[in-house]
């Protein structure tokens, strides 16, 4: 029973619809309740996006190093802003949450289409990107978990039960600039 005195919904096969949060740092889980769908990607994408909830700081000149140029592809519309960063660190990945060695990209989403890291030194690194469309700073999510905007990830990782594995979205940066694409997703 839910805490209303209603029954939990029900799916059409029968199920019950759980909707949990997958990160201690969203919240505790729901007591007693079974978890039914397992394969929500909504509710991994919604929380893949919680990590961009405060604005990204626009990235600082940086000297030396290489550029990693990112082509921003199926961006659904020029509306806001588009917000990256790139990370070497599997630990802050995809939040670059408290990672003063990410590097961080804010720009209108009209111009969205190449971004630009520069001073970047060789190494493994993944990006996460968010089109902010109505350019409010965080991920906007709708019933609390699915994702309204659109986001994507170097090397195209799939969302899964959760974020990306910093390795399933690492690309290898040396000496020479960079070019990669990103192809944005959207769920509604």
């Amino acid at each position: 029973m839910a805490d209303n005195g209603e029954p939990p919904p029900r799916s059409s096969s029968g199920l019950q619809l759980q909707l949990r949060p997958l990160f201690s740092l969203l919240g505790s889980p729901v007591p007693n309740r079974p978890r039914t769908f397992r394969t929500l990607t909504f509710v991994t994408a919604s929380l893949v996006l919680a990590g961009f909830s405060t604005p990204l700081a626009a990235d600082p000149a940086r000297t030396g190093g290489t550029e990693v140029i990112v082509e921003v592809t199926n961006l659904r519309s020029g509306e806001g802003t588009v917000r990256a960063c790139m990370t070497a660190d599997p630990e802050r990945f995809p939040r670059c949450r408290d990672d003063a060695r990410s590097f961080r990209v804010v720009v209108p989403a009209s111009q969205a289409h190449e971004l630009h890291f520069r001073g970047v030194s060789p190494g493994r690194y993944a990006i996460a990107l968010l089109h902010d469309e109505n350019d409010n700073g965080r991920a906007d999510r709708a019933l609390g978990m699915m994702p309204k905007e659109g986001f994507g990830f170097s090397r195209d990782a799939p969302v899964r039960m959760g974020p990306p594995k910093f390795d399933e979205a690492a690309i290898a940066v040396g000496e020479t600039a960079q070019h990669r694409s990103i192809r944005m997703r959207y769920m509604l």
